[in-house]
């Protein structure tokens, strides 16, 4: 099984911004995502569980052992890490939690990018490709099109919801 580094990632500044909810690039720091500590290339996992008494990633990678990664918590935000050397892509993990009266649970990653099909509830180890775009031709000649922002356009998903407010009632 692969060493785990114990150097903390997260800086005091992100548990700052994520402390006070300000942390507008949340996404980036918590989750999995790929990361080279001191030369070695790995994942970097990070999660908040404020009232946890132990929380471990779990996965292929270690038979879903919780014993074989425990996280670090940084205190007092509740926020846990772990690098986890030379994990493949494509690896399924959860994080394992111990509550407070000692029972484990095991949790998918909240900011995790890819998910298992269901019923299976596994995060996936999961390095970010750039959507490539197929309508550079419709961009290319949409100025051709005259006043096209002012024609009728088709909705493929609305949420009717959202549109029913009541003024009010302070809803804007």
């Amino acid at each position: 099984m692969p060493e785990t580094r114990s150097r903390q990632i997260l800086t005091d500044y992100d548990l700052h911004l994520f402390n006070e909810g300000t942390h507008v690039r949340a996404w980036k720091k918590f989750g999995s995502h790929r990361i080279a500590v001191d030369g070695v290339a790995g994942v970097h996992f990070a999660v908040w569980a404020p009232n946890a008494d132990r929380v471990s990633v779990i996965g292929d990678f270690n038979r879903w052992d919780g014993r074989a990664h425990p996280m670090r918590k940084l205190v007092p935000s509740g926020i846990w890490e772990i690098f986890i050397p030379d994990l493949p892509e494509g690896a399924c993990y959860k994080y394992e939690v111990r509550t407070p009266p000692g029972h484990l649970l095991e949790k998918a990653d909240p900011y995790a990018r890819r998910f298992e099909v269901p019923p299976n509830t596994a995060s996936i180890i999961w390095t970010e490709r750039r959507y490539e775009w197929g309508d550079g031709t419709w961009m290319r000649d949409r100025a051709s099109f005259g006043d096209w922002h002012e024609r009728p356009m088709s909705v493929y998903e609305v949420h009717l919801g959202s549109w029913r407010r009541v003024p009010e009632e302070g809803d804007r």
